[in-house]
């Protein structure tokens, strides 16, 4: 460990500069994980070698609001969704957790449902509020993880018996919007289209991007370097 650092919470507050200084991109990682961050960029283009794609984090703090909570739940969702079209990919079944508070006199949740295969954006939030409410029963939550599972081409979408035609034509606007954010987000930064909430107090998305993406960068450098 770096001079001066002898816990999980000084490596957390630590310089991340300074550690990769002194150990590499060994350093970052261990900042990056004392944070609760662990998760590959949304922009890296790989081919997934499981059936399921995942993320999770170990919150900064106690988050006793309902709506802080469900904020990130939401964020969350749209990470899953973003990286499910990047793959190509339909979710079949949905998975949540959200941990319980070390503080906490109530249960974590944790909750799986199979779904009709969507890689859509709001469906997955609307999906994972859903969920998380009909388990929530109070109290505070420290760590919250989504999951998308039962993996299927999206280039073999079946269409809906019970969709109407409006519902279907809504849906394809929203798809086209979804890829257009995409794009733009492939092409510049993923922080360059961003909600109003994000914005909000409880708000993860613009932190963990941007430790992610200085993280992913510094890779790119050195791999750079050393060829």
């Amino acid at each position: 460990m770096a001079p001066g650092i002898f816990s999980i919470r000084e490596l957390a507050n630590a310089d991340p500069l300074l550690l990769k200084q002194k150990l590499g991109t060994i350093g970052l990682q261990h900042f990056f994980h004392a944070n609760g961050i662990d998760e590959s960029n949304v922009r890296e283009k790989y081919t997934p070698k499981s059936t399921s794609f995942s993320n999770s984090q170990i919150l900064p703090r106690d988050y006793h609001k309902q709506r802080e909570i469900e904020l990130v739940i939401k964020e969350m969702a749209e990470n899953l969704a973003i990286r499910l079209r990047k793959g190509g990919k339909l979710a079949s079944n949905l998975s949540l957790y959200a941990g319980a508070a070390s503080t906490s006199e109530y249960s974590s949740v944790k909750v799986s449902r199979n779904i009709e295969a969507t890689q859509n954006t709001k469906e997955l939030q609307d999906l994972a509020i859903s969920l998380f409410r009909e388990k929530y029963q109070g109290g505070a939550i420290r760590q919250i993880g989504i999951s998308g599972n039962q993996l299927s081409d999206s280039s073999v979408k079946q269409l809906s018996l019970f969709e109407s035609v409006e519902e279907n034509q809504t849906n394809k606007k929203q798809e086209l919007l979804q890829k257009v954010i995409d794009e733009i987000r492939e092409t510049f930064d993923f922080l360059s289209i961003q909600k109003a909430s994000s914005l909000s107090e409880g708000s993860r998305v613009i932190y963990r991007n941007k430790l992610i993406g200085g993280h992913a960068a510094s890779q790119e450098r050195e791999e750079k370097d050393v060829s």
